[in-house]
Formats: C-alpha cells, sequence, structure tokens
C-alpha cells in the first residue's frame, strides 16, 4: 500500500469501470458490499451509527482484523497499528497523557497505547459491541488486564458521558473516512470540551482534491480545506500533518487544537 495521495472520484462510473478491468477478482466482494449497503440503507434509512454498525457486525463475524480495515492480513493488521503508535509517540504522546481513541476497534493500535501510557489512562470507544468484544479478546491476549483501560460502547460523538478537560490526546484512525459530515460536524463541536489545556485532535480522512464524494454508505472522501473550515466553525484550528504522508497508509492526517483565546483589552481606569 502507498504514500497517502488525493483520491479521484471513486463513485464515478469511469473510475469503476477502470478498476473493475484492473481488479476482476475484486468484483464479487464489491458486488457484495453493494447488495449489504441496499439493504441497511432500506433498513435503517438516515441512522448512520446504526446502518454502520451493523457493517461492523457483518464484517467482524468474517474476521476482526478484516473489519478493522477491511484486509484480513495478520501482519498488515499489525504493520498498521505500529505505524499509528509510533507516529503518535514521535508527535508529542508521552506516558503520563489521558488518551481517547474514537473508534477504538479491536485495539489494533490501542493495545500499544495501553501498554505505553500509564495505568488506567487509555479510553476507547467504539459504535461496535462486536468490535469491542474482539477489542476484549486483545487485551487477554496481551496480557493487558493490569492496565485498566476503559472500553465502552457509544452511538454518538458527543462525549457527553465524559469530563470536561480531561484528555490530552484523542485520536480517531480510519473513522472520518466512514463518517459523513454530520458525524464528523458533532464531533468537532464536543470534542473541544474534552480536551485538556494544550491537548490535541488527531485524525486521518480519505483525501480528494475533486469533487467530495462517497462509495456506497461505507467510504466517505473530504478536501482538506472543507474539514479545515468545519473545525474552525467549532472554534478548532486544524492543520495537515504532511509528514505522515510519507508513511504507507492511503489515508492523509490532520491534527486539530483549540484556537487561543483572543486577547482581553484591559482599561487603566482612572
Amino acid at each position: 500500500m502507498g504514500a497517502a495521495s488525493p483520491t479521484r472520484n471513486r463513485r464515478s462510473l469511469a473510475h469503476q469501470a477502470r478498476y473493475a478491468l484492473r481488479h476482476p477478482r475484486k468484483v464479487p466482494a464489491h458486488v457484495r458490499r453493494a447488495a449489504r449497503d441496499a439493504l441497511l440503507r432500506l433498513r435503517y434509512g438516515h441512522d448512520h451509527i446504526a446502518y454502520y454498525r451493523a457493517v461492523m457486525a457483518s464484517d467482524a463475524a468474517r474476521s476482526a482484523e478484516a473489519a478493522v480495515g477491511h484486509n484480513p492480513s495478520r501482519d498488515r493488521w499489525t504493520q498498521i497499528g505500529r505505524m499509528q503508535f509510533d507516529y503518535l509517540v514521535r508527535h508529542g504522546l508521552k506516558p503520563e497523557h489521558r488518551m481517547l481513541e474514537i473508534g477504538c476497534g479491536n485495539l489494533r493500535a490501542g493495545r500499544l497505547f495501553i501498554d505505553y501510557l500509564e495505568s488506567g489512562h487509555y479510553y476507547g470507544i467504539d459504535i461496535s459491541p462486536d468490535i469491542l468484544i474482539a477489542a476484549q479478546d486483545t487485551l487477554v491476549r496481551e496480557d493487558l488486564q493490569a492496565k485498566l483501560p476503559h472500553l465502552t460502547l457509544t452511538d454518538d460523538l458527543t462525549f457527553a458521558f465524559l469530563p470536561d478537560g480531561h484528555f490530552d490526546v484523542v485520536h480517531a484512525h480510519s473513522v472520518f473516512s466512514h463518517s459523513p459530515p454530520h458525524v464528523i460536524e458533532e464531533c468537532f463541536a464536543h470534542v473541544g470540551r474534552v480536551l485538556a489545556p494544550g491537548g490535541f485532535f488527531d485524525f486521518t480522512f480519505d483525501r480528494t482534491e475533486g469533487t467530495e464524494h462517497q462509495v456506497l454508505h461505507e467510504d466517505f472522501y473530504y478536501r482538506t480545506r472543507t474539514l479545515v473550515e468545519l473545525a474552525a466553525k467549532h472554534g478548532l484550528s486544524a492543520r495537515f500533518m504532511d509528514d505522515w504522508e510519507a508513511l504507507p497508509h492511503r489515508q492523509s492526517k490532520m491534527r486539530v487544537t483549540a484556537m487561543p483565546e483572543p486577547a482581553r483589552d484591559v482599561g487603566t481606569g482612572s
């Protein structure tokens, strides 16, 4: 898998035709995904959380590793987890930090974060009960029970059950790539409340420089500017993480921090 790069419109018929000609063996899998998409959209309508929870249940029934990244390779699962961990440690994560991982999955990177952080400092949330059960299996396999990680099921990104100013680091890998705009905006509207002073929120997304689009109701492609502007709307400053682009992953990465408070004029009185 190559480094991140802007994606063409994968929804266009021209792209789909070219892809089918180049990868004929992948066509049956796409047809199955399309059939599942049609069924789930009929069942859940505009409830994206319920829709994607059902997608995760379907994928996890086949393989927990495949459900987290659509790749059945255990080696690739391990490689991507290590890449996330190494990058975040190089870019500010400290053992004493309190970390919230949105979409923690079966702890592909979370197992490394849990081991690195002080006991009780990792909090993972996910919309999928199936994948959280797989996360518990990972904890047992990696002998991490004594680190007392928190694993919690959620059905939105308001973080209403979490305390103000608690987390030094918030992390979301391959979450916004599966999220429509209103879900991302919900996250931006509330993540600033749970960030500690000086804290940051790192997330990946599927980047396009052309028309923003989606493939089925599972994969969403955004322009960098769109996410920067959406973050600013909620008092957050977002910057593109250029050095992530050199790593073997097709998504791009951004970091969000709280905008500084405007300076107040102090009168001299009389």
